[in-house]
């Protein structure tokens, strides 16, 4: 049986306050990532079922024992309830669909112990929806739509039970400076009976929970905004209050000075809001606040656009709440957006469901945690999650196989491999080689220690790894460099500038590249040439700033954005392309890794742009593909080994745009594959003479990826083929005969949401292993391919089973 096994997924959270949610039962976070609902411990899984972006996430509070249920709010306008498998407790299922918002869903909230969820939507409105679980399904029922008045976007919800008593109180927010609270007693709607104000800004998040966890205690309701300021409300029942005795000065004063307080009526019962604390030291907007009660001590948790995270805490003897850690990072540049951090601040925040660990999402999408050490009385940042928040436009191997690239729209360029601690193997970005100002659209490896890039500025631009990035991937994943010490050192990025500038030592670095504003270098933020350590793989502050790689050159030559680069596999050679509409810029250049100088003439052969680009195993052949439906195969010339000259070319055998194509394995003979918009993959072999397409794989939809793996299956050839609507599917083509002899599908839960970038399978672990690398995967039958995405997700995928059928 063929088994499809997640190695890796990578794949960055959406930036938006609400979408992120960690279960208090199962202890499973799951956050929005473009149109993908997704757990983490690690990654897990990916929820395919959103058409736009999620931008609101929340965890449906169950009994102990039942099936897990996660919400999911989406710029779709649709409220999805996914609901775990018993089989399989990571594998969720969307169950319900809830329709009825006119716009974009911007927040959720639920409350345990009940059934009601309440939406907050871009169509100023306020859905109350009923969820009833049964054990063969859902039954979800909409019990009310509050319109907002006065109009505004509810961008925040909380919902909890009042003291003593069944009904429930609404607190909602958003576009306006002001809190809107609504009540109910069982089985009544929601009415609207106080408007809290204060603020100066629009609202990002409430929270709302019990004082103590006593029956019957005080509510507290915190309040964050763009004002910076976080506010805090008393809710409390009302006392009788008896008359103040006639003479009774003291108490007609209090009552003079007190706060006012908003009521409320529910039933037969009374309840007051009143103004409990300002609470001041951020210096940005705050986008999101959590509350925890753990052990009878409450904190609350805010995340802030100044690039930290605090804890705030009510002091015993004054009663005043003061903050008592802060997290994240030191910046000079509060807010704002550069390529040398995670400045932009911190989007969501979230307390563990025990209250040990704190998580928080960055401007980079990607996740720190920080777990609290109780014998040291601190806070310890371990390991998080990191991934693209945009299209995957593009993934690549090192040519020996030992870490995978990936590049995309999010201008980021980032470095996968496996981390061997102990028995165990875990993949983890190790390394950020680029943060451009572009997007970037191809990528390709140049021996060991070099890649090339290309993006929308018309250039390419090739980067030498460092030896700090060289010693942690020899020390972590057994990775091993003969050329280390003809490294540089480690590379920063200019302030305003494209160009990463290498550094030989740790005194060269810049100081605002770390620091704070007197230049001091932050505690979270090691020297590359001195990492604090080599025992597990670096930290997002890390990966933001000091595991750039230095530029070694740039490739001029086309004139618009790159479009396909493609690196020679013994090295010599690169080739590139640029989107065109005319045959003078529809030419593959061609530069000498030696001198990088460029080969003239360049080839030509296509009227329109060419998509994609292929030296053969052997490097005796390039292969290219274009929007002109045409492919061209240029051979390498005996005498002059840097010059290839056009052999073969087919300019209408696909009748849409070819927008892929590959290499078979040189055992195989000289056979490639092409793959266009009409639905089809056309496999071909080349003789001298002639060129003959020996069999065709149909699909649902436009193929827009396709690559052949390296490895003959039994004098067969494994091809894998992606859609334009994320399927992913393997042929076996038999070469004796040219039969499609078998076709397994990918899962639709393994799927991305969106269409297939690229499929790169990895190169032979037997190449691997004669490379330098130590204690390779030993299970020699499995084979392993990487998958980008639209969706912004990274995946690799072992597969298992195709050799003992």
């Amino acid at each position: 049986m063929v088994d499809f096994h997640h190695e890796h997924i990578a794949v960055g959270g959406n930036r938006h306050p609400s979408a992120a949610d960690w279960d208090p039962t199962s202890g499973l976070l799951a956050y929005g990532a473009d149109c993908n609902d997704e757990g983490h411990q690690g990654v897990k899984a990916l929820l395919r079922g959103h058409t736009d972006h999620v931008n609101a996430v929340k965890s449906f509070p169950t009994a102990q024992g039942k099936a897990r249920i996660i919400l999911s709010g989406s710029a779709d306008k649709i409220v999805r309830i996914w609901r775990a498998q018993p089989a399989a407790p990571l594998e969720f299922k969307s169950v319900a669909a809830l329709e009825g918002h006119g716009s974009s869903i911007n927040c959720l909230a639920v409350f345990k112990d009940t059934n009601i969820i309440a939406s907050g939507s871009a169509d100023s409105t306020i859905k109350i929806w009923q969820l009833n679980i049964q054990e063969d399904g859902l039954d979800v029922k909409l019990l009310q739509t509050i319109q907002t008045n006065p109009r505004f976007f509810p961008l925040a919800l909380a919902l909890h039970r009042l003291p003593a008593t069944e009904g429930l109180v609404l607190a909602a927010a958003g576009t306006k400076s002001t809190v809107q609270v609504y009540v109910t007693s069982r089985g009544d709607q929601f009415l609207h009976q106080a408007t809290l104000t204060g603020h100066e800004g629009w609202m990002r998040s409430l929270a709302i929970t019990q004082e103590k966890s006593l029956a019957g205690s005080d509510l507290l309701l915190a309040s964050a905004s763009q004002d910076k300021y976080i506010r805090l409300w008393r809710i409390t029942k009302t006392k009788e209050k008896s008359e103040p005795k006639e003479g009774n000065l003291l108490g007609a004063f209090e009552q003079s000075l007190s706060n006012k307080a908003h009521k409320l009526e529910v039933s037969q019962n009374s309840y007051s809001i009143t103004f409990e604390a300002l609470l001041l030291g951020h210096e940005d907007w705050i986008y999101t606040i959590s509350w925890c009660l753990q052990d009878e001590k409450l904190q609350l948790l805010s995340a802030s656009a100044d690039s930290s995270v605090a804890i705030w805490e009510s002091e015993e003897s004054s009663g005043v709440w003061v903050c008592t850690t802060r997290l994240g990072e030191i910046s000079a540049q509060k807010g704002s957006t550069t390529a040398t951090g995670s400045a932009g601040g911190f989007w969501i925040g979230l307390w563990s469901p025990n209250g040990q660990s704190v998580v928080s999402l960055g401007r980079t999408g990607s996740w720190r945690l920080w777990n609290h050490d109780r014998d040291q009385a601190r806070w310890i940042q371990g390991i998080g999650i990191s991934g693209h928040t945009k299209s995957v436009a593009d993934v690549a191997w090192s040519k020996d196989g030992s870490y995978l690239l990936s590049t995309g729209s999010d201008q980021t360029t980032r470095l996968h491999a496996a981390w061997k601690h102990g028995v165990k193997r875990s993949w983890h970005e190790m390394a950020r080689p680029q943060i451009h100002g572009y997007d970037l659209n191809c990528i390709d490896s140049i021996g060991r220690t070099q890649i090339i890039s290309g993006a929308d500025e018309k250039l390419l631009r090739v980067f030498d790894e460092p030896r700090a990035t060289a010693d942690l991937l020899d020390c972590l994943c057994g990775i091993k460099t003969s050329t280390r010490n003809d490294l540089p050192v480690a590379a920063n990025i200019p302030v305003l500038g494209l160009s990463n500038k290498a550094i030989e030592t740790a005194e060269d670095e810049e100081p605002h590249a770390s620091g704070d504003v007197n230049g001091e270098e932050a505690a979270t933020s090691p020297s590359p040439a001195q990492p604090s350590d080599l025992e597990h793989p670096p930290f997002e502050d890390r990966l933001a700033r000091h595991t750039l790689w230095p530029e070694h050159e740039k490739l001029y030559g086309h004139g618009y954005e790159i479009s396909a680069v493609a690196a020679s596999y013994d090295g010599s050679m690169v080739a590139t392309a640029c989107r065109a509409s005319s045959l003078d810029h529809a030419v593959i250049r061609l530069y000498t890794t030696r001198d990088w100088r460029e080969v003239r003439p360049s080839l030509t052969a296509h009227s329109l742009t060419v998509t994609a680009l292929c030296f053969s195993k052997d490097d005796r052949y390039l292969l290219s593909v274009g929007r002109d439906r045409q492919w061209a195969v240029f051979q390498r010339d005996v005498a002059v080994p840097e010059s290839y000259l056009l052999k073969h070319s087919n300019p209408k055998d696909h009748s849409r745009m070819v927008l892929d194509a590959c290499w078979a394995p040189v055992s195989a003979g000289r056979v490639f594959a092409t793959a266009g918009r009409d639905k089809t993959v056309k496999i071909w072999s080349m003789e001298d003479t002639k060129v003959e397409c020996m069999v065709t794989i149909t699909a649902s939809s436009p193929v827009t990826a396709v690559d052949i793996s390296p490895r003959l299956l039994r004098d067969s050839l494994v091809i894998a083929v992606g859609t334009e609507t994320g399927d992913i599917g393997l042929h076996i083509v038999k070469l004796s005969d040219w039969s499609i002899e078998q076709k397994h599908q990918l899962e639709t839960a393994l799927q991305p949401a969106k269409y297939i970038t690229k499929l790169s399978w990895r190169p032979s672990l037997a190449t691997v292993a004669t490379n330098g690398i130590e204690d390779q995967e030993p299970a020699s039958k499995d084979l392993q391919i990487a998958m980008a995405s639209d969706d912004s997700s990274l995946r690799l995928f072992s597969i298992t089973g195709l050799l003992d059928n």
